[in-house]
């Protein structure tokens, strides 16, 4: 199936007249860019959501963090 799709881009590509090809060349890099991410990437912004679900904050490592790096306070 993807090979059809593959030959009716390049018969499309081939439509294209020369003088358009370089702004054919940047929408089709930029599309591929978005679509097309490297392995091992994850598109998902998410993908630590719920990671500190249930844990409890100690205030005061807060406070001993803040003291040693702002020290005038």
């Amino acid at each position: 199936m993807s090979q059809v799709y593959k030959e009716k881009i390049m018969q499309d590509i081939n439509e294209i007249p020369v003088d358009m090809l370089p702004k054919f060349y940047k929408i089709v890099h930029l599309l591929k860019k978005e679509l097309v991410s490297p392995m091992g990437k994850s598109n998902q912004r998410n993908s630590l959501k719920g990671i500190w679900k249930g844990s409890e904050v100690d205030d005061s490592l807060f406070d001993e963090a803040k003291k040693s790096m702002f020290n005038y306070e």
